[in-house]
């Protein structure tokens, strides 16, 4: 079972690319039995009037303060857009290069492309925390599933 920590944070921001507004949370996921299992960043965005996420997961086998600010060889990024798709009337999840938009900071680990994210071990895992974020997380849930596209 999975769950999100309450301590998440939502900030607003203005989007890089457009100038819009854009609002991120982010936090760690737990799962039982394990603790801390991965760290989520969810940013929503409104391109040109379309409603998608750009979610970014990053697991780690020991999740400690001494880690988050160093490099860590045993850390991944998996990176995933959520929101329409042509030929369907529902939003969809697409692997895609993690952590694009991000600086490149040893905190990510290894930021996987969509290449490697498709053959990597943790990719079922990587799909049940965004599952989990899109069913859970109400801003991100809201977004997605509470507009028109």
């Amino acid at each position: 079972m999975l769950w999100i920590d309450p301590g998440y944070t939502i900030q607003d921001s203005t989007c890089d690319c457009c100038g819009g507004q854009r609002r991120q949370s982010r936090g760690f996921v737990h799962k039982e039995e394990v603790g801390k299992y991965a760290i989520f960043f969810a940013t929503c965005y409104h391109h040109q009037n379309v409603h998608e996420a750009w979610i970014d997961v990053i697991f780690d086998e020991e999740w400690g303060g001494e880690h988050l600010s160093g490099p860590c060889e045993r850390r991944v990024t998996f990176g995933c857009r959520v929101g329409p798709v042509q030929n369907s009337p529902l939003p969809a999840c697409t692997l895609v290069n993690a952590a694009a938009a991000a600086p490149d900071q040893p905190f990510f680990g290894h930021k996987l492309s969509r290449e490697e994210a498709l053959s990597h071990p943790l990719l079922k895992e990587n799909w049940e925390v965004v599952d989990h974020l899109l069913e859970a997380e109400p801003m991100l849930h809201n977004h997605i599933y509470s507009q028109p596209n």
